[in-house]
């Protein structure tokens, strides 16, 4: 008996070991493929494919392959597993997909569901030497725009993108409330948008807020990517207490919006009344 236990401590030592070198080498196979993409791949798309609106398509379906096989590649190593739900509501075009954000590696798997992703990336993102190149080509929004955000962030959906935005802006600070920034409800208010939401888990939870990588969980993290019947606009444009749409409206149909999205992402749905 005495045997057996140390053999089982030292077969999950050497397991965990190995989730820790694999959990590095997909950091590196992530580095050293968006800078292959940006130096190699999508640069010729820009002088050989003179259409703006097919280069990007192009450029995002490449970024999408990409962000599948290194998922795939996480999964081969024995690192994560991850399923989908509800997959078929992404197959459609101009869409509003807001997520909340537990884990690092959620962005890559959604991403990766998606043939014509848009994103709102962080200026720090597009400037980074490993992203630059896939941000520029695939045509994804820079949130330093400022004052003109949230009406290109409207016009990409209407364009027939799925833009996906993260409401909270970072990720998820474990054992703290949802803080949703306002930018999403934003755009969905001022654009009168229907929303696609994406309830992401992580079990056991790993690349958290402020959490090292090599801080690999006792097991394999398991992913789940459940994306929900879409969310209808108009209720908070036309129900809340005779709230007149435009000017402070606005602003009014915004912030309840963004507290029904932070019950929503938080637990049960049907506890984020309107």
């Amino acid at each position: 008996m005495a045997f057996s236990g140390s053999g089982d401590a030292m077969l999950e030592r050497l397991s965990h070991a190995w989730r820790v070198a694999g959990t590095g080498l997909s950091f590196l196979a992530f580095g050293v493929g968006g800078l292959f993409l940006g130096v190699c791949i999508l640069p010729p798309l820009l002088w050989l494919v003179r259409d703006p609106d097919r280069r990007r398509r192009w450029s995002r379906r490449l970024v999408r392959r990409s962000f599948a096989a290194h998922v795939e590649l996480m999964r081969r190593l024995g690192v994560m597993t991850y399923e989908v739900r509800g997959r078929e509501r992404l197959a459609r075009d101009g869409l509003l997909v807001l997520a909340n954000h537990p884990t690092l590696i959620d962005v890559v798997l959604l991403i990766s569901l998606l043939p014509n992703a848009d994103c709102v990336v962080k200026s720090a993102v597009a400037r980074n030497p490993f992203m630059r190149g896939p941000v520029r080509a695939a045509g994804y929004v820079s949130n330093d725009d400022g004052a003109g955000l949230v009406e290109d962030c409207i016009a990409a959906v209407r364009a027939g993108g799925t833009l996906v935005i993260f409401p909270e802006g970072t990720r998820t600070t474990p054992g703290q409330p949802l803080k949703l920034q306002r930018g999403a409800a934003n755009i969905a208010v001022r654009g009168a948008l229907d929303i696609t939401p994406v309830r992401i888990t992580c079990t056991p939870l790993t690349l958290g807020k402020g959490e090292k990588w090599y801080r690999v969980p006792p097991v394999r993290f398991h992913m789940v990517i459940d994306v929900q019947e879409d969310l209808p606009i108009a209720p908070f444009l036309n129900g809340m207490e005779g709230a007149d749409p435009s000017a402070g409206g606005e602003a009014l149909a915004a912030r309840r919006l963004t507290e029904h999205l932070a019950i929503y992402f938080a637990g049960d749905p049907s506890r984020a009344g309107t």
